[in-house]
C-alpha cells in the first residue's frame, strides 16, 4: 500500500503503473487499489493547497490516475461497481477554449468518487442542456478563463433555466476570471477558486 501511495504522491509514473500491474495480476482487490490511489490524490491536493505542489504536479498526478484506471476498470466490468457520490456535468463555456483547469477538476472529481461528464471546451449552452437531460446530474460546472466568457456563462445558466432544469441542478463556476460577484452575475449557486473548492461543493450538494 505504502509503495503505491508513495509512488503517486512523488509523481513516479513508471513505478506507480508497475506496482498496479503487479497487484492486478496477483488478484488483489481492485477497489482497494483505487481507494489507495484516491488517498494519494487527496494528499497531492493538500500539497497543492499549501503551495508545495503546483499545476504541473496536479496535471501529472491526474494523468497517472487516468492510466491506472485504464488498467483497473476493464477488470471490474464483471465484478463490483464503484460507488458514486453523484453526477457532475462540466465544460468550458462557448467562446473559451481554455481547459487545463477544467481537466484537473474532472480528474479530481473522478478520484473523489463522482461520475464526471466532461463536455470539453467551447461548449454551447444547448449542449449543456442536452447532457443535463440525458444524465440528470446534481451539479453543473461552468469553466472560463476569459472575461468575455461571463456572458456565455450567463447564457448557459439562462438556457438551463429556460429548459425547466434550473431547480434540478446546482451550478458552480470556476476559472481565473471567476469570483463570487461573477457567480451572482451569471446566476450560479457557487464559485470555486481552487480545485478543492469544487470538490467540497459537490460533496456538500
Amino acid at each position: 500500500m505504502e509503495k503505491l501511495t508513495d509512488a503517486m504522491v512523488e509523481i513516479r509514473e513508471d513505478d506507480a503503473l508497475e506496482i498496479v500491474n503487479e497487484r492486478v495480476k496477483a488478484g488483489e482487490d481492485l477497489l482497494k487499489i483505487i481507494e489507495e490511489c484516491r488517498n494519494a490524490m487527496v494528499t497531492i491536493g493538500e500539497k497543492f493547497e499549501v503551495k508545495e505542489y503546483f499545476v504541473p504536479e496536479l496535471i501529472m498526478a491526474a494523468e497517472i490516475f487516468r492510466e491506472i484506471m485504464e488498467i483497473v476498470e476493464p477488470k471490474m466490468q464483471k465484478g463490483r461497481r464503484l460507488e458514486t457520490l453523484g453526477k457532475v456535468v462540466i465544460g468550458t463555456v462557448q467562446g473559451d477554449v481554455h481547459d487545463i483547469g477544467k481537466n484537473i477538476v474532472v480528474s479530481m472529481l473522478k478520484v473523489n468518487g463522482f461520475d464526471a461528464y466532461d463536455l470539453g471546451a467551447d461548449v454551447p449552452p444547448e449542449e449543456f442542456v442536452e447532457k443535463i437531460k440525458e444524465v440528470e446530474p446534481e451539479v453543473v460546472g461552468l469553466s472560463a478563463l476569459m472575461t468575455s466568457s461571463w456572458e456565455s456563462m450567463k447564457k448557459t445558466v439562462k438556457a438551463i433555466k429556460d429548459a425547466g432544469l434550473r431547480k434540478k441542478v446546482k451550478i458552480i463556476v470556476g476559472g481565473g476570471i471567476c469570483s463570487k460577484e461573477v457567480a451572482d452575475y451569471v446566476g450560479a449557486d457557487a464559485y470555486g477558486r481552487y480545485v478543492t473548492d469544487a470538490i467540497a461543493f459537490c460533496k456538500e450538494v
